[in-house]
C-alpha cells in the first residue's frame, strides 16, 4: 500500500513538472541593453570618480550591479541569444562582474569596483 501511495506521489510530481510556465519576453534585446545593461555599466564605471560613497550611494550601487548581473541572464535567453559564442560569453560576463560588484558593494569596497572597469 505504501509503495502505491509512494507511486502516485511521484507521479503527481511529475506531472506538475511537466508544466513548466515558459517565461514571456515583455521588452527587446535592444530596450534591455538601452534599459538596464549600459545604465548599470556606466553606474559601475563612474565608481571610481569618488573617494567615498554614502551608504544611500551603496545601495545604488548594489542595484546596478543586480541589473547588469540580470541583463546578462536575460540577454541568453532562447529568443534573444543571437548565438552560441561571442553572445553567450559576453553575457556570461555581464552576469560574473554583475556578481563580483555586488559582492564588492555589499562589502563597500570600492576599489574592487573599480577594478571590475578592466573586464
Amino acid at each position: 500500500m505504501r509503495f502505491v501511495i509512494g507511486s502516485l506521489i511521484v507521479l503527481a510530481g511529475s506531472a506538475l513538472i511537466a508544466q513548466v510556465v515558459s517565461p514571456k519576453s515583455v521588452a527587446s534585446t535592444k530596450d534591455i541593453m538601452l534599459t538596464m545593461s549600459i545604465p548599470a555599466s556606466n553606474a559601475l564605471f563612474d565608481a571610481g570618480a569618488k573617494e567615498k560613497l554614502t551608504d544611500e550611494e551603496w545601495a545604488g550601487f548594489r542595484k546596478q550591479a543586480v541589473l547588469l548581473a540580470e541583463s546578462g541572464n536575460l540577454l541568453m535567453l532562447d529568443r534573444r541569444a543571437r548565438d552560441q559564442g561571442d553572445w553567450i560569453k559576453d553575457a556570461k560576463l555581464l552576469i560574473d562582474v554583475g556578481a563580483a560588484a555586488y559582492k564588492a558593494a555589499q562589502a563597500k569596497d570600492l576599489p574592487a569596483i573599480v577594478a571590475l572597469n578592466d573586464q
